[in-house]
Protein backbone atom coordinates (compact mmCIF):
# COMPACT_ATOMS: atom_id res chain seq x y z
CA UNK A 1 0.00 0.00 0.00
CA UNK A 2 1.22 3.47 -0.82
CA UNK A 3 1.61 5.23 2.37
CA UNK A 4 3.52 8.17 1.15
CA UNK A 5 0.46 10.43 0.12
CA UNK A 6 0.09 13.73 3.59
CA UNK A 7 -3.17 12.63 5.17
CA UNK A 8 -5.48 14.83 6.52
CA UNK A 9 -5.80 12.67 9.90
CA UNK A 10 -2.64 13.00 10.91
CA UNK A 11 -1.88 14.33 14.17
CA UNK A 12 0.56 17.34 14.12
CA UNK A 13 3.24 16.05 16.50
CA UNK A 14 3.61 13.37 13.64
CA UNK A 15 4.96 12.61 10.28
CA UNK A 16 4.01 11.02 6.96
CA UNK A 17 6.63 8.77 5.65
CA UNK A 18 7.44 10.53 3.08
CA UNK A 19 8.09 14.32 5.09
CA UNK A 20 10.06 12.13 7.69
CA UNK A 21 11.63 10.42 4.80
CA UNK A 22 12.95 13.99 3.62
CA UNK A 23 14.08 15.20 7.00
CA UNK A 24 16.52 11.97 7.67
CA UNK A 25 17.68 11.68 3.62
CA UNK A 26 16.19 7.82 3.26
CA UNK A 27 14.04 6.68 1.05
CA UNK A 28 10.27 6.03 1.60
CA UNK A 29 10.80 2.27 0.57
CA UNK A 30 14.29 2.36 2.59
CA UNK A 31 12.33 2.90 5.91
CA UNK A 32 9.09 0.24 4.69
CA UNK A 33 12.32 -2.16 4.99
CA UNK A 34 13.84 -1.14 8.22
CA UNK A 35 10.13 -1.35 9.41
CA UNK A 36 9.63 -4.69 8.13
CA UNK A 37 13.36 -5.46 9.68
CA UNK A 38 11.69 -4.00 13.01
CA UNK A 39 15.35 -1.95 13.02
CA UNK A 40 13.37 1.81 12.59
CA UNK A 41 9.98 1.20 13.61
CA UNK A 42 6.90 3.97 12.67
CA UNK A 43 5.64 5.68 16.23
CA UNK A 44 1.96 4.91 14.38
CA UNK A 45 0.50 3.21 11.79
CA UNK A 46 -2.95 3.90 11.37
CA UNK A 47 -5.31 0.35 11.66
CA UNK A 48 -7.40 1.28 8.65
CA UNK A 49 -4.77 2.67 5.84
CA UNK A 50 -1.57 1.17 7.09
CA UNK A 51 -0.04 4.48 6.91
CA UNK A 52 2.79 5.05 8.86
CA UNK A 53 3.96 8.08 10.95
CA UNK A 54 7.34 9.03 12.37
CA UNK A 55 7.94 11.80 15.02
CA UNK A 56 11.04 14.44 15.45
CA UNK A 57 12.39 11.92 18.25
CA UNK A 58 13.20 9.30 15.88
CA UNK A 59 15.26 11.59 13.63
CA UNK A 60 18.42 10.84 15.52
CA UNK A 61 18.29 7.22 15.33
CA UNK A 62 17.23 7.09 11.35
CA UNK A 63 20.21 9.68 10.91
CA UNK A 64 22.69 6.88 12.51
CA UNK A 65 20.97 4.24 10.93
CA UNK A 66 21.59 6.24 7.20
CA UNK A 67 25.29 6.53 8.16
CA UNK A 68 25.99 3.66 9.10
CA UNK A 69 24.23 1.99 6.06
CA UNK A 70 26.76 4.74 4.01
CA UNK A 71 29.84 3.45 5.34
CA UNK A 72 28.53 -0.29 3.76
CA UNK A 73 27.86 -1.81 7.54
CA UNK A 74 25.62 -5.28 7.18
CA UNK A 75 22.35 -4.64 8.58
CA UNK A 76 23.00 -7.19 11.57
CA UNK A 77 26.23 -4.87 12.35
CA UNK A 78 23.96 -1.77 11.79
CA UNK A 79 21.27 -3.27 14.81
CA UNK A 80 24.84 -3.85 17.28
CA UNK A 81 25.91 -0.39 17.06
CA UNK A 82 22.33 1.01 17.41
CA UNK A 83 20.89 -0.97 20.15
CA UNK A 84 23.98 -2.40 21.56
CA UNK A 85 26.19 -1.76 24.61
CA UNK A 86 29.13 0.84 23.32
CA UNK A 87 32.07 -1.69 23.75
CA UNK A 88 30.39 -3.73 21.53
CA UNK A 89 29.76 -0.76 19.35
CA UNK A 90 33.09 0.61 19.22
CA UNK A 91 34.11 -3.17 18.62
CA UNK A 92 32.03 -4.17 15.60
CA UNK A 93 32.74 -0.05 14.01
CA UNK A 94 36.51 -0.83 14.50
CA UNK A 95 36.65 -4.51 12.98
CA UNK A 96 34.65 -2.89 10.12
CA UNK A 97 36.73 -0.11 9.46
CA UNK A 98 39.89 -2.24 9.57
CA UNK A 99 38.10 -4.18 6.56
CA UNK A 100 37.23 -1.26 4.42
CA UNK A 101 41.19 -0.27 4.86
CA UNK A 102 42.31 -3.72 4.13
CA UNK A 103 39.72 -3.48 1.05
CA UNK A 104 41.44 -0.80 0.12
CA UNK A 105 44.78 -1.00 -0.16
CA UNK A 106 44.33 -4.31 -1.79
CA UNK A 107 42.17 -2.16 -4.25
CA UNK A 108 44.97 0.48 -4.15
CA UNK A 109 47.59 -1.95 -5.35
CA UNK A 110 45.94 -3.92 -8.26
CA UNK A 111 45.36 -0.17 -9.88
CA UNK A 112 49.18 0.46 -8.98
CA UNK A 113 49.80 -2.92 -10.65
CA UNK A 114 47.66 -1.91 -13.64
CA UNK A 115 49.18 1.31 -14.11
CA UNK A 116 52.39 0.19 -13.99
CA UNK A 117 51.70 -2.03 -16.98
CA UNK A 118 50.17 0.81 -19.14
CA UNK A 119 52.11 2.86 -21.89
CA UNK A 120 55.11 4.94 -20.39
CA UNK A 121 56.36 1.88 -18.30
CA UNK A 122 56.46 0.09 -15.14
CA UNK A 123 57.61 1.73 -12.16
CA UNK A 124 56.98 5.42 -13.43
CA UNK A 125 55.13 7.93 -10.89
CA UNK A 126 53.27 11.20 -11.77
CA UNK A 127 51.73 13.75 -9.72
CA UNK A 128 50.38 17.33 -9.73
CA UNK A 129 51.59 20.27 -7.77
CA UNK A 130 50.73 23.82 -7.17
CA UNK A 131 53.43 26.01 -8.82
CA UNK A 132 53.26 28.12 -6.11
CA UNK A 133 52.89 25.65 -3.70
CA UNK A 134 55.97 23.95 -5.14
CA UNK A 135 58.16 27.24 -5.08
CA UNK A 136 57.24 27.82 -1.82
CA UNK A 137 58.39 24.39 -0.30
CA UNK A 138 61.50 24.93 -2.38
CA UNK A 139 61.99 28.03 -0.90
CA UNK A 140 61.12 26.76 2.82
CA UNK A 141 63.31 23.39 3.38
CA UNK A 142 66.48 24.59 0.98
CA UNK A 143 67.66 27.12 4.07
CA UNK A 144 68.19 23.93 6.17
CA UNK A 145 70.29 22.12 3.31
CA UNK A 146 73.94 21.73 3.93
CA UNK A 147 76.85 23.79 2.12
CA UNK A 148 80.04 21.33 3.56
CA UNK A 149 81.59 20.36 0.44
CA UNK A 150 82.53 16.99 2.32
CA UNK A 151 78.81 15.93 3.05
CA UNK A 152 77.36 16.72 -0.40
CA UNK A 153 74.10 15.00 0.21
CA UNK A 154 73.32 17.33 2.89
CA UNK A 155 73.65 20.00 0.26
CA UNK A 156 70.44 17.94 -1.34
CA UNK A 157 67.13 18.38 -0.84
CA UNK A 158 65.03 15.14 -0.52
CA UNK A 159 61.75 14.98 -2.65
CA UNK A 160 59.44 12.30 -1.62
CA UNK A 161 56.53 10.52 -2.66
CA UNK A 162 53.76 8.17 -1.54
CA UNK A 163 49.92 7.88 -1.73
CA UNK A 164 48.41 11.28 -1.02
CA UNK A 165 51.78 13.12 0.02
CA UNK A 166 54.29 14.87 -1.54
CA UNK A 167 56.95 15.86 1.40
CA UNK A 168 60.41 17.71 0.68
CA UNK A 169 63.32 17.48 3.09
CA UNK A 170 66.29 18.94 4.19
CA UNK A 171 68.99 18.94 7.09
CA UNK A 172 72.74 20.11 7.62
CA UNK A 173 72.65 18.16 10.81
CA UNK A 174 71.84 21.49 13.11
CA UNK A 175 68.60 22.14 11.59
CA UNK A 176 65.71 19.96 9.84
CA UNK A 177 63.34 21.25 7.44
CA UNK A 178 60.21 19.32 6.13
CA UNK A 179 57.04 20.60 3.91
CA UNK A 180 54.78 18.52 3.03
CA UNK A 181 52.22 18.52 -0.15
CA UNK A 182 49.49 17.27 -1.32
CA UNK A 183 49.27 16.53 -4.38
CA UNK A 184 45.48 16.83 -6.86
CA UNK A 185 46.70 13.71 -8.62
CA UNK A 186 48.76 10.94 -8.08
CA UNK A 187 49.74 7.55 -9.69
CA UNK A 188 52.58 5.26 -9.49
CA UNK A 189 54.71 3.24 -6.97
CA UNK A 190 56.03 5.63 -4.05
CA UNK A 191 59.75 7.09 -4.62
CA UNK A 192 62.04 9.49 -3.40
CA UNK A 193 64.98 11.28 -5.19
CA UNK A 194 67.95 13.76 -4.30
CA UNK A 195 67.97 17.01 -5.82
CA UNK A 196 70.85 19.73 -5.09
CA UNK A 197 68.98 22.28 -3.22
CA UNK A 198 70.06 26.03 -5.31
CA UNK A 199 68.49 23.32 -8.29
CA UNK A 200 65.67 23.20 -6.70
CA UNK A 201 65.03 26.75 -5.75
CA UNK A 202 65.57 27.77 -9.26
CA UNK A 203 63.17 25.13 -10.80
CA UNK A 204 61.08 26.42 -8.17
CA UNK A 205 61.28 29.93 -9.01
CA UNK A 206 60.03 28.13 -13.34
CA UNK A 207 57.40 26.29 -11.64
CA UNK A 208 55.86 29.53 -9.93
CA UNK A 209 54.89 31.15 -12.78
CA UNK A 210 52.37 28.47 -13.27
CA UNK A 211 49.23 27.71 -11.85
CA UNK A 212 50.04 23.40 -11.94
CA UNK A 213 53.24 21.40 -12.44
CA UNK A 214 53.17 17.79 -13.43
CA UNK A 215 56.50 15.65 -12.25
CA UNK A 216 57.38 12.35 -13.92
CA UNK A 217 59.68 10.57 -12.07
CA UNK A 218 61.17 6.80 -13.04
CA UNK A 219 61.90 3.94 -10.24
CA UNK A 220 63.59 4.90 -7.59
CA UNK A 221 67.92 4.46 -8.40
CA UNK A 222 66.96 4.01 -12.01
CA UNK A 223 69.22 7.53 -12.29
CA UNK A 224 67.08 8.61 -14.95
CA UNK A 225 66.05 12.01 -14.80
CA UNK A 226 62.99 12.91 -13.45
CA UNK A 227 60.33 15.98 -15.43
CA UNK A 228 58.56 18.99 -14.50
CA UNK A 229 56.09 20.61 -16.60
CA UNK A 230 53.50 22.90 -17.28
CA UNK A 231 51.94 24.27 -20.25
CA UNK A 232 54.94 26.69 -20.72
CA UNK A 233 57.58 23.96 -20.95
CA UNK A 234 59.57 21.06 -19.48
CA UNK A 235 62.65 21.05 -17.26
CA UNK A 236 64.93 17.63 -16.75
CA UNK A 237 66.67 17.16 -13.64
CA UNK A 238 69.48 14.46 -12.89
CA UNK A 239 68.78 13.30 -9.83
CA UNK A 240 72.03 13.11 -7.26
CA UNK A 241 73.45 10.26 -5.71
CA UNK A 242 73.49 9.26 -1.90
CA UNK A 243 72.01 8.38 1.11
CA UNK A 244 69.96 10.76 2.79
CA UNK A 245 69.96 10.56 6.73
CA UNK A 246 67.02 8.60 7.99
CA UNK A 247 65.05 11.26 8.90
CA UNK A 248 62.10 9.40 9.99
CA UNK A 249 63.24 7.18 12.57
CA UNK A 250 65.03 10.87 14.21
CA UNK A 251 61.41 12.00 13.94
CA UNK A 252 60.05 9.13 15.41
CA UNK A 253 62.37 9.67 18.76
CA UNK A 254 60.95 13.04 19.56
CA UNK A 255 59.92 13.01 22.86
CA UNK A 256 56.79 15.87 23.89
CA UNK A 257 57.73 19.24 24.15
CA UNK A 258 57.99 20.22 27.84
CA UNK A 259 57.37 24.32 27.00
CA UNK A 260 55.44 26.15 24.02
CA UNK A 261 55.75 29.80 23.31
CA UNK A 262 54.23 31.49 20.56
CA UNK A 263 55.45 34.69 19.32
CA UNK A 264 55.66 37.46 16.66
CA UNK A 265 57.83 35.97 13.86
CA UNK A 266 59.24 39.31 12.17
CA UNK A 267 59.94 40.28 16.21
CA UNK A 268 61.31 37.72 16.61
CA UNK A 269 63.99 38.05 13.71
CA UNK A 270 64.37 41.57 14.21
CA UNK A 271 65.65 40.59 18.00
CA UNK A 272 68.40 38.26 16.75
CA UNK A 273 69.50 40.90 14.43
CA UNK A 274 70.20 42.93 17.11
CA UNK A 275 72.28 40.81 18.63
CA UNK A 276 74.60 41.20 15.64
CA UNK A 277 75.63 38.42 13.43
CA UNK A 278 79.11 37.96 15.05
CA UNK A 279 78.31 36.36 17.79
CA UNK A 280 78.23 32.68 18.13
CA UNK A 281 74.76 32.57 20.11
CA UNK A 282 71.54 34.29 21.85
CA UNK A 283 69.83 33.40 24.74
CA UNK A 284 66.07 33.07 24.50
CA UNK A 285 64.22 33.65 27.94
CA UNK A 286 61.21 32.30 28.28
CA UNK A 287 58.52 33.68 30.98
CA UNK A 288 54.88 33.76 31.27
CA UNK A 289 53.88 35.35 28.36
CA UNK A 290 57.09 37.18 27.51
CA UNK A 291 60.18 36.15 25.68
CA UNK A 292 63.48 38.03 26.37
CA UNK A 293 66.64 37.82 23.72
CA UNK A 294 69.76 38.78 24.99
CA UNK A 295 73.88 38.23 24.30
CA UNK A 296 75.28 35.63 26.85
CA UNK A 297 78.67 37.08 26.70
CA UNK A 298 77.28 40.82 27.96
CA UNK A 299 74.15 40.17 29.53
CA UNK A 300 72.77 43.31 27.65
CA UNK A 301 69.02 42.69 26.47
CA UNK A 302 68.28 42.89 22.67
CA UNK A 303 64.38 42.67 23.18
CA UNK A 304 61.78 41.80 25.34
CA UNK A 305 59.11 40.80 22.97
CA UNK A 306 54.97 39.43 23.92
CA UNK A 307 54.50 36.20 23.77
CA UNK A 308 51.84 33.42 24.31
CA UNK A 309 52.63 31.07 27.08
CA UNK A 310 50.73 29.53 29.78
CA UNK A 311 54.15 28.21 32.49
CA UNK A 312 55.71 31.12 34.96
CA UNK A 313 58.34 28.85 34.98
CA UNK A 314 61.42 30.64 33.63
CA UNK A 315 63.00 29.13 31.14
CA UNK A 316 66.45 29.73 29.06
CA UNK A 317 68.14 28.63 26.18
CA UNK A 318 70.74 29.03 23.73
CA UNK A 319 70.40 29.05 19.71
CA UNK A 320 73.07 30.38 16.97
CA UNK A 321 71.39 33.26 15.58
CA UNK A 322 72.88 31.79 11.99
CA UNK A 323 71.08 28.99 11.94
CA UNK A 324 68.00 30.44 14.38
CA UNK A 325 67.06 33.32 11.99
CA UNK A 326 66.88 30.89 8.69
CA UNK A 327 64.46 28.78 9.86
CA UNK A 328 62.16 31.49 11.48
CA UNK A 329 62.33 33.44 7.95
CA UNK A 330 61.65 30.42 6.00
CA UNK A 331 58.41 30.17 8.05
CA UNK A 332 55.16 31.67 6.99
CA UNK A 333 52.34 33.38 8.76
CA UNK A 334 52.94 36.52 11.41
CA UNK A 335 53.57 34.48 14.40
CA UNK A 336 55.79 31.52 15.23
CA UNK A 337 55.23 28.63 17.68
CA UNK A 338 58.36 27.20 19.58
CA UNK A 339 58.50 23.68 21.10
CA UNK A 340 60.89 22.72 23.61
CA UNK A 341 61.61 19.43 25.22
CA UNK A 342 64.74 20.07 26.94
CA UNK A 343 65.69 16.01 26.55
CA UNK A 344 69.83 15.71 26.27
CA UNK A 345 70.66 16.76 22.33
CA UNK A 346 67.28 17.17 21.58
CA UNK A 347 66.40 20.07 18.88
CA UNK A 348 63.62 23.00 19.25
CA UNK A 349 60.73 22.56 16.74
CA UNK A 350 60.28 25.94 15.36
CA UNK A 351 56.76 26.16 13.23
CA UNK A 352 54.75 28.47 11.61
CA UNK A 353 51.37 28.75 13.97
CA UNK A 354 48.90 28.78 10.91
CA UNK A 355 50.49 26.01 9.08
CA UNK A 356 51.45 22.78 10.22
CA UNK A 357 52.20 21.31 7.18
CA UNK A 358 55.78 23.18 7.65
CA UNK A 359 58.07 21.95 10.39
CA UNK A 360 62.02 23.27 11.55
CA UNK A 361 63.73 21.69 13.65
CA UNK A 362 66.94 23.66 15.15
CA UNK A 363 69.79 22.14 17.41
CA UNK A 364 70.27 24.54 20.33
CA UNK A 365 73.52 25.36 21.77
CA UNK A 366 75.52 25.43 24.68
CA UNK A 367 75.19 29.18 26.71
CA UNK A 368 77.78 30.15 28.93
CA UNK A 369 76.77 30.93 32.67
CA UNK A 370 75.22 34.09 33.05
CA UNK A 371 77.30 37.33 33.64
CA UNK A 372 77.11 38.70 36.88
CA UNK A 373 74.49 41.98 36.93
CA UNK A 374 73.40 40.39 33.82
CA UNK A 375 69.62 40.58 31.89
CA UNK A 376 67.17 39.18 34.08
CA UNK A 377 64.59 36.53 33.47
CA UNK A 378 61.35 37.82 31.75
Amino acid sequence: MDDTRDTRDTPPDLMTISAFARRVGLAPSALRFYDDCRVLLPAHVDPLTGYRHYTAAQEPRAALLRDLRAAGLALADVVAVLDGPAEGAREVLERHRAAVRERGRAADEAIRAVLGGLPGGPGVTEFTLGGAELASAARQVAPAAGRDPGHPVLGCVLLEFEEDEVRFVATDRYRFALRTLRPSALTGPPGRFLIEADALVALGAWAARAAEVTVTAGPEGSGIPFTIRHPGGSRDVVPADGAFPAYREMLAALEGPAHRVVVDRAALIAALDTCGADVPAVAVELGRDRLLVSRPDTGACAARLAAVREEAEPVRIGFDPAVLAPALEAAVGPDVLLEISFAPARPVLVRSADQGSFTTLVMPVALPARPAGGGRAP
